[in-house]
């Protein structure tokens, strides 16, 4: 896994116009392609000023890192890129809850590893 750290990479991912709203974190996600540059995932993170202050900021950052490490190296489709919005409610969201999120945002956008009919249930719910 590697991390995306230029702007260009992080508007490229948010133009591509494909994103689930979960209640702990926005994923958005772009298949790459076409540069030969297909192999591997990358992520980036990010929080906005309304999520709260830099402190706040801060921890809701270090909380989608560790569920990125998490959950990104098990299901996540080789050759996406994916970046993770923190919202206000990831500070006091339960950190099972926070990957359940991300689970199944990767489920919906259809970049995961994992079946890709929702019939097959691969992913415990509780």
């Amino acid at each position: 896994m590697f991390r995306l750290k230029r702007r260009s990479d992080y508007l490229g991912v948010a133009k591509a116009g494909r994103r689930f709203a979960a209640p702990g974190v926005v994923v958005q996600v772009r298949r790459r392609g076409g540069d030969g540059d297909s192999g591997g995932i990358r992520y980036g993170i990010t929080a906005s000023r309304k999520v709260g202050k830099a402190v706040v900021r801060n921890r809701v950052r270090r909380r989608l890192r560790a569920a990125a490490e998490a959950v990104l190296p098990r299901l996540a489709a080789d050759g996406y890129d994916y970046v993770l919005i923190g919202r206000a409610a990831t500070v006091d969201r339960p950190f099972g809850a926070l990957l359940n999120d991300l689970e199944l945002a990767l489920q919906r956008l259809r970049a995961w590893r994992g079946p890709r009919s929702h019939h097959d249930k691969t992913v415990e719910r509780r």
